[in-house]
């Protein structure tokens, strides 16, 4: 046998396959595991050479590598620009932070605002305006699909009413055709974004790293990554250049309302782009918003009389776009929050007949009913779901989120455990930056479900793993290789202080993490 590159020993490790569930050590060679057994099996000793780096784990546990499932660690860092808002908890809490913001270029840049800060008022650029002595601002809501704008920002886009737009979105007006500042959806807010202040991309390369390094410290190997700007590969493709990537990516371009037969192809094409630990692996989709923003597409309108409306105007073009993409093999992931929109990629796939299952997937999932949940295993639709997300919502239903949808379907928040006892393929995210990266607050979240969902949505330890593992794996279409500790397996490992399946959810969200593997190079290890 060839010598192996690394040999990890010394560990408890859980790798997720059925044939062999536990096991002591590990060998890996040229990225792939070659040798899974215990510290004196053959397979293992025998992949030992005079090269071979070996690192004792001391008893930590090793399991397959942490993957996130929905992330925009790219187009991230454009989302979380500028002064956070994180912490901000009302009204009086924003004016004083954008007082005090730090200026780009003249900017006032923020992002991350909780929409419970307006506590119930329509948001309104009147509520900021005396605080920004006349500098143009945008800031950001947490959820990525809004923003708020100062009347400076409206004029240097040259937004002075509505605009229209082929995908849902709207520059809020009031009664008499003013700008209010609230952006909502991409296509609005981006009239905003093109004149704001843009980092150089040697700036966006630095924190791209920087960023992919700090999220392998959590833990994480991979990240399904949600997006694909223009100069993207080009990115990467920079970044091997001088070593490795921090983590695995699998990059989804957009396929927005509007698109054509030329568009499609443009997205086929796109999916030989590929380095050595990052590829183009599908297309990602938007059926509806977000609820606080009024734009989750309902099969009743919410309590506001909204959410009626589907971000594609014409829902049977997306089928349409889903039908010829999968026609060429391309699998899609759909946002798709509200009952409406998860209903309507449902029967999307339905149509696809058994071609399509495991071969799609819908993220986030808000609020389904009941005779919903069932169709996920039915039709082998993964569901993609992002467990912090919760924390922006409050058990007593006061929260913006539950008072957009009432009580009914507030009480059928995220429900994740629900999913899986249906039989489904549950992958776990953060959203970053919607929510932080940190993969252990995934796993500990997944058990213990913050506000609306309760504890009733909880997952057991290592259903929470098996979402960023195993699970992960099946929504990538990768479940042949990755997402288990077994030989032939990518050498994705992550190993743990604790046991992540059988210590309590509190203290997973805190756990040492001691080593992070990707592509069998090692790119975390603690001090």
């Amino acid at each position: 046998m060839p010598a192996a590159d690394l040999i990890l020993t010394g560990a408890h490790i859980r790798t997720l396959d059925p044939d062999r569930p536990r096991a002591t050590a590990v060998a890996v060679r040229d990225g792939v595991i070659v040798a899974v057994g215990d510290h004196g099996d053959a397979d293992v000793r025998d992949a030992r050479g005079p090269r071979t780096e070996v690192i004792d784990l001391a008893g930590a546990t090793l399991t397959p590598g942490l993957v996130d499932s929905h992330s925009h660690p790219v187009w991230g860092l454009e989302m979380a620009t500028g002064t956070d808002l994180s912490a901000v908890r009302d009204l009086d809490a924003l004016r004083a932070a954008l007082h005090g913001a730090e200026r780009t270029e003249g900017w006032v840049v923020a992002w991350g605002l909780d929409h419970n800060a307006f506590g119930g008022r329509p948001v309104d650029r009147a509520l900021i305006e005396d605080v920004l002595d006349g500098a143009p601002a945008f800031i950001r809501l947490y959820d990525g699909h809004s923003a708020l704008v100062s009347g400076a920002a409206l004029r240097a886009a040259g937004i002075e009413g509505p605009r229209e737009f082929v995908q849902r979105s709207t520059v809020v007006c009031d009664a008499d055709g003013r700008p209010t500042g609230h952006l909502v959806e991409h296509a609005a807010m981006d009239l905003v974004q093109a004149v704001l202040p843009r980092p150089s991309y040697a700036e966006r390369r630095t924190r791209l790293v920087e960023l992919l390094s700090a999220m392998a410290a959590t833990g994480l190997t991979g990240a399904h990554v949600m997006d694909l700007g223009d100069d993207v590969p080009k990115l990467l493709a920079s970044v091997e250049e001088d070593g490795e990537l921090p983590l695995r990516l699998r990059l989804a371009p957009w396929c927005m309302p509007g698109v054509g037969q030329e568009g499609i192809d443009g997205i086929i094409a796109l999916q030989a782009e590929a380095g050595r630990l990052w590829r183009v692996g599908g297309a990602k989709f938007f059926m509806d918003g977000t609820v606080e923003g009024g734009t989750a597409w309902l099969e009743q309108a919410d309590c506001h009389g909204q959410g009626t409306d589907a971000f594609w105007p014409d829902p049977e073009a997306y089928t349409d776009a889903v039908r010829r993409l999968h026609a060429a093999g391309v699998r899609t992931a759909t946002h798709a929050i509200g009952d409406a929109a998860v209903r309507h990629v449902l029967d999307t796939v339905a149509s696809l007949g058994e071609s399509g299952r495991l071969a799609h997937r819908i993220e986030h999932i808000e609020s389904v009913p009941d005779d919903t949940v069932p169709r996920f295993a039915e039709l082998g639709v993964i569901a993609s779901m992002q467990p912090p997300h919760t924390a922006y919502t409050r058990a007593d239903h006061s929260d913006e989120w539950s008072k957009r949808l009432g009580g009914t379907r507030a009480a059928r928040a995220w429900r994740t455990r629900d999913l899986r006892d249906a039989g489904a393929y549950v992958a776990l995210g953060s959203d970053w930056p919607i929510a932080h990266y940190d993969a252990r607050e995934v796993l500990a979240t997944a058990r213990t479900p913050r506000g609306a969902a309760g504890p009733a949505q909880g997952l057991t330890g290592l259903m929470a793993l098996e979402g960023c593992t195993s699970h992960a794996a099946v929504a990538a279409g990768e479940a042949d290789r990755a997402g288990r500790i077994a030989p032939g397996y990518r050498a994705d490992l992550t190993a743990f202080g604790l046991d992540p399946v059988a210590a309590p959810a509190d203290e997973v969200a805190q756990a040492p993490v001691r080593l992070t593997v990707a592509g069998g190079n090692v790119t975390y290890r603690d001090a």
